[in-house]
């Protein structure tokens, strides 16, 4: 019976990561770099949903590294390396969430300010100023939203929606039933949307700008056009 391409291919991205896992366990550090580098993104946000601050997830997941480095040769493969990483990144930072509440309890009030807000890359055309700056209005206000969330509810929303998981990786990886999956992202979206309605307004006020760079343009085709150019 001939074997599925998918199969094939399955089977060499596994034996690809084993010996991936092998060299990094041995001290190959080509092998722990481009680890790294393949899960730093998902591993980062996974950590900022949890601890909700940029550099004290970047020390979070510094330490979920080095946890994971040292103990790579108990990696069975039993699950993929994502998992395995998502795992501990999240364990660290859910130890680290508990080890700063616990402080926060015996701590005199303070005010931690405003918290950080992850800067997503945009897309966009590097001679649009005004169009990059709305942009970056918009994706303030759903990482303002993100971050609102209650805790539970903020895990699911980052690995479904921004991180891309299916259901079933992200019961596996939270160890939750696939219906509290489903449940908690619903109730995500209701709020995150009730909270950017709220704030739209404001931020609609500069939608569609055309001004700097893009009126000069216009306004030089014009008075071209019209033999008025200088």
């Amino acid at each position: 019976m001939p074997v599925s391409p998918k199969i094939i291919h399955a089977q060499t991205d596994a034996s690809g990561e084993g010996d991936l896992v092998r060299r990094a366990a041995s001290g190959d550090a080509e092998a722990v770099r481009q680890i790294v580098k393949t899960h730093n993104q998902r591993l980062y946000r996974l950590v900022r949903a949890v601890v909700r601050n940029n550099s004290e997830a970047e020390d979070v997941l510094q330490e979920a590294y080095l946890r994971a480095f040292t103990g790579l040769h108990a990696f069975r493969g039993t699950a993929s390396l994502s998992t395995w990483l998502s795992r501990i990144a999240l364990n660290t930072a859910l130890m680290r969430l508990r080890a700063r509440r616990r402080k926060k309890r015996t701590a005199p009030p303070f005010d931690a300010g405003t918290a950080q807000v992850i800067s997503f890359p945009l897309v966009s055309s590097t001679d649009d100023p005004e169009r990059i700056m709305a942009q970056r209005q918009l994706l303030h206000l759903v990482e303002e939203a993100t971050d609102a969330l209650p805790e539970a509810f903020r895990l699911v929303f980052v690995a479904r929606v921004i991180e891309g998981l299916s259901v079933e990786e992200t019961a596996a990886l939270f160890d939750l039933p696939t219906a509290t999956v489903k449940t908690r992202l619903h109730r995500a979206r209701k709020l995150i949307r009730a909270r950017i309605e709220e704030r739209i307004g404001p931020v609609l006020i500069d939608a569609f700008p055309f001004a700097g760079a893009r009126c000069e343009r216009l306004t030089q085709a014009v008075l071209e056009k019209m033999g008025l150019a200088d």
